[in-house]
């Protein structure tokens, strides 16, 4: 989980995105991706409860916080501890989302309005096997959304371009009113990375 790969790489970690990012007090330039996503989908808005996967080093926790206001929540999870400065009203808890049970996060946490996922494998460098493990993430991603969104909520989550994409379209479509993909124009020249917004959860596509 997280995105420490390519951004330690020092041949992309100094660009401009990631400078405007550190001028502006955010933790990576992915922050530019979520920023670009909610502009045109308007997943976020004042007093909205959200839930970040895979939400090392932090930046889209900051972003969400900054969108939702105290009046919302912000909820994070990864492997990695976030090591931030967060408001009152956005936590961040270490842990394994294939560990975590959707079920106690309502339970403890109440329903959400948007699942956000960032989250990304430790790369291989064989693609298909790259492939393979970022949709196993993605899929785990949406089984979490379908679990803790209210009827109505919002889902994003980032995969990386292979076979089995056209299907994770599709399994979104079975569950979202609207289903889109999306290559922010920050991602990083290259990149097979892609992300997937599925708005307005389908009344009676909940389950446990």
């Amino acid at each position: 989980m997280g995105r420490r790969g390519k951004l330690r790489d020092k041949g992309s970690r100094h660009d401009a995105a990631y400078k405007r990012a550190k001028q502006e007090g955010f933790a990576s330039r992915a922050v530019f991706k979520l920023e670009e996503i909610d502009k045109r989908f308007r997943l976020l808005q004042p007093g909205r409860k959200v839930l970040d996967l895979g939400c090392w080093p932090g930046s889209w926790m900051q972003y969400a916080a900054g969108r939702v206001g105290e009046d919302g929540f912000v909820l994070g999870f990864d492997k990695a501890k976030v090591e931030l400065d967060l408001p009152p009203f956005a936590k961040a808890y270490v842990a394994d989302v294939f560990s975590v049970e959707p079920a106690a996060v309502v339970e403890k946490f109440g329903d959400f309005d948007v699942v956000l996922s960032d989250m990304a494998p430790k790369t291989t460098g064989d693609r298909t096997t790259d492939m393979f493990r970022s949709e196993e993430l993605t899929r785990r991603a949406l089984d979490f959304a379908i679990a803790v969104l209210r009827p109505g909520g919002h889902f994003c989550a980032k995969v990386f371009v292979g076979g089995g994409f056209k299907q994770l379209l599709a399994d979104v479509g079975k569950s979202f009113s609207e289903v889109k993909p999306i290559h922010p124009k920050n991602t990083r020249a290259g990149s097979y990375e892609q992300y997937i917004v599925g708005r307005g959860l389908k009344a009676g596509a909940r389950r446990s």
